[in-house]
C-alpha cells in the first residue's frame, strides 16, 4: 500500500543525524515516505541518503547542486511532492529538533484543518536546551509578525508543519523568495490569507545537540522586513481575502 504521507527533510551536513532519523519515520504506526532533500553536503550526506535509499524503498533522495538556502530546499521538495499522489506532506528538520513521534498528530489534526503548525509556544513554552537571548527573539518575533500580519497563530516562525495537498496546490511555489524564518511565517501568510484553514499543535522543540545551527543575522533580517512586503500583498488587510462567493 502506497504511503499517503510525505516527510520533506532538508539536509546540510546531517551525516550523523540522517540514519537514526530515518530509522524513527520508518518505525512510525503510520506509513510513511521520506524525501531527503540534500544541498550538496561536504560531509556526505547526500551519498549516505543514496545508500539508505537503497535499502529502504520507502526514502527518496533530491540532490540539489548547491547550498541554496532551506526555502529553497523544501520549494524543491514540495515540488516534487506535488508531482507524485501524497495527500499529506510533513517538512521537519534533519537535526532531531523535531520529533518524529508528533507526526501521527499532526495527520490526525490534518483531517480538518489544510496546515497544521506545530508550535513551541502554544499552551506554554516548549524549548530545550535554547539560551535565553534566543528565546526572547523568538518570542518576539512571533509577536512582531501577528501584530503587522494579524495572523493568529502563536508561533508563526516555526518549521514543523503538516500540509494537505490543497495547500501545496494553492501556492506558487516559484514565487517564494525567501529563506530560513522568512519562509516559515511566507508561506503560512500566503495559505491563511486565502481563507484556508491553519491549526496549531503543541510540539517539543529541542535545539541541535550535534552540528551546527544555520541561524544568522542575514536571516533574522530577511524575516523583519518580509513581514512587511506581506502585509502589502495583503492589500494592507490584517485578515484573510474574502472568498469570492458561489
Amino acid at each position: 500500500m502506497a504511503a499517503e504521507v510525505l516527510v520533506v527533510v532538508p539536509t546540510y551536513n546531517e551525516r550523523d543525524n540522517l540514519p537514526p532519523l530515518i530509522g524513527r519515520l520508518l518505525a512510525l504506526p503510520l506509513p510513511v515516505d521520506v524525501l531527503v532533500v540534500d544541498d550538496n553536503s561536504p560531509d556526505g550526506t547526500g551519498e549516505l541518503a543514496d545508500e539508505l535509499a537503497q535499502k529502504h524503498p520507502q526514502v527518496h533522495v533530491l540532490h540539489r547542486r548547491e547550498k541554496d538556502g532551506l526555502g529553497r530546499a523544501y520549494c524543491a521538495g514540495f515540488e516534487w511532492a506535488l508531482a507524485r499522489n501524497y495527500a499529506f506532506v510533513i517538512q521537519m528538520d534533519g537535526d532531531f529538533s523535531h520529533d518524529p513521534a508528533a507526526i501521527p498528530d499532526f495527520v490526525r489534526t490534518a483531517q480538518e484543518a489544510d496546515l497544521v503548525i506545530g508550535s513551541r509556544y502554544s499552551k506554554g513554552i516548549r524549548v530545550i536546551n535554547w539560551p535565553l537571548k534566543r528565546l526572547i527573539l523568538s518570542l518576539g518575533a512571533a509577536q512582531y509578525v501577528r501584530w503587522i500580519t494579524g495572523m493568529p497563530v502563536t508561533d508563526p516562525t516555526g518549521g514543523y508543519k503538516c500540509f494537505r495537498r490543497t495547500a501545496l496546490q494553492a501556492v506558487d511555489w516559484k514565487t517564494i523568495h525567501s529563506n530560513g524564518y522568512s519562509f516559515q511565517v511566507e508561506v503560512t501568510h500566503k495559505i491563511w490569507r486565502q481563507g484556508l484553514r491553519v491549526a496549531e499543535i503543541p510540539i517539543i522543540f529541542t535545539d541541535r545537540f550535534q552540528g551546527t545551527s544555520k541561524m544568522s543575522g542575514k536571516i533574522v533580517w530577511e524575516a523583519v522586513w518580509m513581514v512587511w512586503r506581506l502585509w502589502i500583498q495583503n492589500g494592507l488587510r490584517r485578515s484573510p481575502r474574502p472568498r469570492p462567493s458561489a
